[in-house]
């Protein structure tokens, strides 16, 4: 009797067991949809999308990319508030104008790194928008439905202040001021204070996860220009907003009687709370981004390329990437560490690493700054100093021959992969 009991349970116990993986099966995502697990060691590359235009392109990156025994792409689907790849909902890159619709550089990068064993990550650039030199033609744009969301330099925004939105002139005065600061500044940026310009990225960053084969995100200019900005008048009005039920009475009075003549009033008056509403703001975008892909593609990770040095990404990029390693905001941070100096090189990388703690850190190395040799010599240093993987920046300028030797990567695979490249590309580089 004993025995039949026995037996009876471990039967309920296996066929509740098959319930439990058959469920489970039924709610996984199917392995056109689900990320496959990264490699122990990243070896990428970011791919430019100017690589991305024509089929020929995107069969050249990949079969360059397998050769020479890296493991994963970086590419830039979203280069200026536009799209690489189809069905999106911002407009067609111009660069794409000449290709059949049915033409998808995002979809066929896909498919032919799928087919040599390589991952792909869809490369979104953030806040940057649009060249300041050539503004979208695109009419959709949301440099021309939204001019209201892009961030406004300290020095332009009194005299923006009385500009109309719709008005022309009000793009034209930004575009050309950030022109004379080409130096510094890349171009026209939408700002995470506003909650429009925020919806309006998590949905293309959502859009992709859900109908791309992705095994990740990576994040590019996710941060502020620089500490001067955003000082628009629809940020300005936010920030307000937020910190009008944190001060008293007679602060607000005060404050509120001196934005009659200042534009500045209350970001002057409370330069502390200033900062920290500009940073909290674009850690709740990275937050929503992360939610975005995790919620349809749970395996993909998230990745942001970040200025190397951490003080400095927060004073002045106000972007606080190591508080977004720490609660897993995003999965790792690239930091780009694009010196030619070796030295300074391992200083970044060693202090991003102590910084990441747990978390991983893929080292970005400027490769199109230095010989292929300094580049092998600094994946040693991210190997010796705990980086999970690296990054050379860039694929484009490494197969350019007026940028660099015609055998740049093969060098490179040969002596930091151990690859013997092989125009075949027969075997899988992990």
């Amino acid at each position: 009797m004993r025995s039949t009991v026995t037996r009876t349970k471990l039967v309920r116990a296996l066929a509740a067991l098959a319930v439990l993986v058959w469920a489970a099966n039924l709610a996984a995502p199917n392995d056109s949809l689900s990320a496959r697990q990264p490699p122990s060691e990243i070896r990428a590359l970011w791919v430019l999308r100017t690589s991305l235009t024509t089929p020929a392109s995107i069969a050249a990156l990949v079969k360059s990319a397998h050769a020479n025994g890296f493991n994963t792409l970086l590419v830039q689907v979203r280069g200026r508030g536009d799209a690489y790849f189809s069905g999106g909902i911002e407009p067609r890159a111009a660069d794409l104008q000449r290709q059949p619709a049915s033409f998808d550089p995002l979809e066929s990068v896909i498919a032919a790194a799928r087919n040599s064993g390589l991952s792909v990550h869809a490369w979104v650039n953030v806040n940057l928008v649009s060249s300041a030199v050539d503004l979208p033609v695109a009419r959709a744009h949301i440099v021309h439905r939204h001019p209201e969301w892009l961030m406004v330099p300290r020095e332009l925004a009194p005299a923006l202040a009385k500009v109309n939105y719709t008005s022309p002139a009000y793009v034209g005065r930004l575009a050309r001021w950030t022109r004379a600061q080409s130096e510094g500044v890349e171009g026209l940026y939408a700002s995470p204070i506003q909650p429009g310009a925020a919806a309006h990225v998590e949905s293309v960053v959502r859009d992709l996860a859900r109908r791309y084969a992705i095994d990740g995100v990576h994040l590019d200019y996710a941060r502020y220009p620089g500490a001067r900005f955003d000082y628009s008048r629809a940020s300005i009005a936010e920030f307000k907003a937020h910190i009008r039920p944190d001060i008293s009475a007679a602060t607000r009075r005060s404050i509120d009687n001196q934005e009659r003549v200042d534009v500045f009033a209350y970001p002057d008056a409370l330069p502390d709370e200033w900062k920290a509403f500009r940073i909290s703001r674009m850690t709740a975008l990275m937050t929503r981004l992360n939610r975005a892909v995790k919620s349809v593609r749970p395996e993909a990770l998230v990745t942001v390329a970040a200025a190397p040095d951490i003080q400095e990404a927060y004073d002045h990029r106000l972007q606080d990437w190591r508080a977004w390693l720490q609660t897993g905001v995003v999965d790792a941070v690239c930091p780009m560490a694009y010196t030619p100096e070796p030295a300074r090189f391992a200083e970044q990388i060693a202090a991003a690493r102590q910084a990441a703690g747990s978390r991983a850190i893929w080292a970005g190395i400027g490769a199109y700054r230095l010989t292929a040799w300094q580049t092998v010599q600094n994946i040693q240093t991210a190997r010796r100093l705990g980086a999970a993987g690296v990054v050379l920046f860039s694929y484009d300028s490494l197969v350019d021959p007026k940028v660099t030797s015609s055998d740049y990567l093969a060098v490179v695979g040969r002596t930091a992969f151990g690859e013997t490249p092989s125009l075949e590309g027969s075997r899988t580089p992990w």
